[in-house]
């Protein structure tokens, strides 16, 4: 029993690491479109200059999920439980560069006035920012309901990518000397769509987790 006990805790401990892990890429996703919209390269550079912290969690999930398998030779569903965790931090390590991405490119951008008012891609950083939360909620709640749920939001968040990516090179063709801010916000476009895409991957880990099946929610 007391083995069990010591288990138990260790998995409780594994998974606090990776919800506050996911609440710092969380700030740092929301940190870097704000950065954005206001042209604050100063919130910018602090996005960036925060990255280390949230690879140094990745890094110690890591060292803590493989030493759990090593000395505790976990049966199936504890098994599941580490490997669900190791999976979601690489996610979410990916989505904490994609922060950075954006705050690279609002450095890149300037204070140069944008080419066309911001709505389409704060609409895209709503909707991307929303599923990280319900993804975060979901594990932290091993709620299957919530987790399935966000793939319809990643259609949507695919949809406005499609079609803001198209105005922009619409943009690009027409005002030549932008290019290169065009092309950031393309990028920009780019890092939400695949944040969105690494959320679905949280929640199929999540219904991995449950379920102990695979299931494709972008089918």
């Amino acid at each position: 029993m007391a083995i069990r006990a010591n288990f138990d805790t260790e998995l409780k401990e594994l998974k606090d690491l990776l919800l506050k892990m996911g609440k710092l890429a969380e700030d740092a996703l929301n940190k870097s479109i704000i950065a954005l919209k206001e042209q604050n390269t100063d919130l910018a550079l602090e996005v960036i200059d925060k990255d280390y912290k949230i690879n140094q969690l990745e890094e110690e999930i890591n060292d803590k999920g493989i030493l759990m398998i090593a000395k505790q030779s976990p049966v199936a569903s504890d098994l599941r439980r580490i490997i669900v965790a190791l999976k979601i931090s690489n996610d979410v390590e990916r989505i904490a560069d994609y922060a950075v991405n954006i705050a690279k490119s609002t450095i890149r951008v300037g204070d140069k006035p944008f080419i066309k008012p911001l709505v389409d891609i704060p609409e895209m950083a709503r909707l991307t920012q929303g599923m990280l939360s319900s993804s975060l909620q979901a594990y932290y709640k091993e709620d299957i309901t919530l987790a399935t749920d966000l793939a319809e939001i990643d259609d949507q968040v695919d949809k406005m990518y499609g079609k803001t990516v198209q105005e922009l090179l619409i943009l690009m063709s027409k005002n030549p000397d932008s290019i290169g801010q065009i092309t950031q916000l393309a990028f920009v476009c780019r890092y939400l769509e695949r944040t969105a895409d690494h959320c679905t991957n949280i929640s199929e880990h999540i219904i991995y987790l449950i379920k102990g099946k695979r299931y494709d929610l972008n089918d």
